[in-house]
């Protein structure tokens, strides 16, 4: 057994070498340069997290917290924060291990953790009831959190969540999953360059492959290539979570439930099951959309979800 890991270690060590070989990690100070912009602001927390979000929208309007999925940032959100800001006041923020979002030595990832961020952020900022969106890992932080917090919550959208604890793998998981899933191919993606796997991973997610542009790519990459964040995104605990399914039944506030149906990564019958389990929840199934519906096809989803925001309780 360890001759055949030691095999494929040497492998896809050898692979991923001469496809992209190893890279530094980039300051802080030059992503930020790159990638804030006039939006962007940063909040000290207690746990020593350096949390970058955007706070838009007028200050006096309904609050919408937009939390985005694994290895992606704030700027997932851009294409719902250009069409809804108007009307509502929308708060995006990178979490802990993504973005520009900056963490302590030594601080792991977790649900849990992910959830305090999100309630100290929205806190400081004086939103005090607000509704709740999250995409992939993100939506597991949106569901977690209105079981946690549900006097905070006045309704709750999960986009391509994860956590429905049935859903099992996608049919076309990017390889970075894959490798995450194993020790050996945690212990490569630390050191070696993210570059390789990123564009045919963004493909994977996007479904049309018009949409990952160079600069995209460009992005993720220099994200994943933050001070430590390659040792922290693969540390063995990814910040997801799965709950049994009587544990959504408890979610009293107003649910819309999204998902692309092409989404290779977390199967459409994961959304189906969020639906079914979660009193008058609504599901809109996206023929054609895979794993990112707020960026694949804005308009539509952005249109959904205003819909359902006009509609809530004041």
């Amino acid at each position: 057994m360890n001759r055949h890991l030691g095999w494929l270690r040497a492998t896809l060590v050898g692979a991923l070498a001469l496809l992209g070989g190893c890279a530094k990690d980039i300051p802080y100070e030059t992503l930020e340069q790159r990638y804030a912009n006039a939006a962007s602001r940063y909040m000290d927390l207690a746990s020593g997290v350096r949390v970058h979000y955007r706070d838009q929208g007028p200050r006096d309007a309904p609050a919408v917290v937009l939390v985005h999925g694994f290895s992606a940032s704030l700027h997932a959100w851009e294409p719902w924060v250009a069409r809804i800001s108007d009307d509502y006041r929308t708060i995006s923020l990178d979490l802990p291990g993504h973005g520009l979002t900056r963490t302590p030595a030594g601080y792991e990832l977790s649900p849990q953790g992910n959830v305090a961020v999100v309630d100290e952020v929205a806190r400081r900022l004086g939103a005090d009831r607000f509704v709740i969106a999250g995409n992939s890992m993100g939506g597991g932080v949106a569901w977690t959190y209105a079981l946690a917090h549900p006097d905070r919550v006045r309704g709750l959208v999960l986009v391509d969540a994860a956590g429905w604890p049935e859903a099992g793998r996608g049919e076309r998981p990017p390889l970075a999953f894959v490798l995450l899933a194993n020790p050996v191919g945690r212990a490569l993606l630390r050191n070696l360059n993210p570059r390789p796997l990123a564009e045919p991973g963004l493909k994977s997610a996007y479904g049309d492959p018009a949409l990952v542009t160079p600069a995209l790519v460009d992005r993720y990459v220099d994200f994943a290539r933050a001070p430590g964040r390659r040792a922290q995104l693969t540390s063995g605990r990814r910040p997801r979570g799965a709950a049994d399914p009587a544990v959504f039944a408890s979610i009293a506030v107003p649910t819309l439930v999204m998902h692309g149906e092409e989404d290779g990564i977390i199967p459409v019958s994961a959304s189906r099951g969020f639906a079914g389990a979660i009193p008058g929840a609504k599901l809109v199934v996206y023929p054609g959309a895979a794993h990112v519906p707020m960026e694949q096809i804005p308009d539509r989803s952005a249109a959904d979800l205003k819909a359902f925001l006009a509609g809530l309780p004041k």
